[in-house]
């Protein structure tokens, strides 16, 4: 193995997975400090590693999930083909990070061995990675495929994200200073605190002395969570929906704290150095909570919905346990 290896990092998964990635990425440039560092990327999540200065390109690729577009894909695979990697990982371990790393062709290629997948999934890869147990936080656990190249644990598991200052204007035009960003949505609904208990604490806090603005997803029940609220609470400040990722962290940038289930927003925060309440209830602080004295999470009470239901099947949701005063009180402390 080279003392200065060509390395690209494939990662096919989510905004979340994306911004916890950074810490292992860190891990292989304190390993080969000289090395060239590349990423290879969903296009829709790249603004995430854009700027990071350790990088020395980011590669985006078109995707739709459940669907390869050769067309638009081969460009890119083919660029890749001509660098000359001398060693790959994919970080992912799923169909599309296995094909890539075959296609893409480095010397040596290293990735995740996860269950399922197509018949010759392992043999896209000269080296294996077997996940480690779910307990640890998953950044940890992404490192963890490293030790195959013998590289340490990071230091820190704190995420990283770096902006660009020219969406600042931005920001500043639709954020006061000073305000505390509520995030309504998760990509699943069994993720998301119930709006009646949002527009309660919205009540709270506001007698407190505390500047919520509130913010979901584009798509359309996303939308209709925000309609609710508005009907709820109708003196609530909402912001308009952010098509960009850029314009979108730029805003994160200045919030003084940023409210959330787990979500990928709840990362991009952790990412940019903002504190964070985190609302746990159907999946595991222990793994996905941002890590650092100035991030707190609430958890619900234990939900026994299935891993792969997106709508909680219990009775009473298990994030509705948690109440709008135990998220007042945390935010009181966060913000000393």
């Amino acid at each position: 193995m080279k003392e200065s290896p060509k390395i690209l990092a494939i990662q096919f998964k989510y905004y979340g997975d994306a911004v916890m990635l950074t810490p292992a990425l860190r891990a292989i440039h304190s390993h080969f400090p000289e090395s060239e560092l590349h990423v290879l990327v969903p296009e829709e999540v790249a603004p995430i590693f854009e700027h990071l200065p350790w990088l020395h390109h980011v590669w985006p690729m078109p995707r739709q999930r459940g669907h390869i577009r050769i067309s638009q894909s081969w460009p890119v695979i083919r660029a890749l083909r001509h660098e000359g990697f001398d060693q790959s990982v994919d970080f992912a371990g799923n169909d599309r990070g296995a094909m890539l790393s075959l296609l893409i062709g480095a010397q040596q290629r290293l990735g995740l061995i996860n269950p399922g997948g197509f018949l010759g999934r392992r043999f896209c890869y000269h080296q294996h990675a077997v996940p480690t147990a779910l307990a640890q936080h998953e950044s940890l656990r992404l490192a963890h495929i490293l030790s195959a190249w013998k590289i340490a644990p990071p230091s820190s598991l704190t995420p990283e994200i770096v902006i660009d200052s020219a969406e600042d204007a931005f920001a500043e035009r639709l954020l006061p200073t000073g305000s505390v960003i509520c995030h309504i949505a998760s990509s699943q609904p069994k993720k998301e605190w119930p709006v009646r208990q949002w527009a309660t604490f919205y009540t709270l806090a506001v007698a407190a002395g505390q500047q919520l603005v509130f913010t979901t997803a584009k798509g359309t029940r996303e939308q209709a969570l925000m309609d609710e609220l508005r009907r709820v609470a109708p003196q609530a400040l909402i912001l308009p929906v952010i098509p960009e990722l850029r314009q979108f962290l730029a805003l994160l940038k200045r919030a003084e704290v940023f409210i959330s289930g787990d979500t990928g927003p709840l990362h991009f925060a952790a990412g940019l150095g903002i504190p964070t309440i985190s609302l746990f209830g159907p999946t595991a602080a222990a793994r996905w909570a941002p890590q650092g004295n100035q991030h707190r999470f609430l958890t619900g009470t234990n939900c026994s919905c299935d891993g792969n239901v997106s709508i909680c099947q219990n009775e009473r949701h298990c994030l509705a346990e948690i109440t709008p005063e135990q998220v007042l009180t945390c935010l009181q402390t966060v913000r000393g």
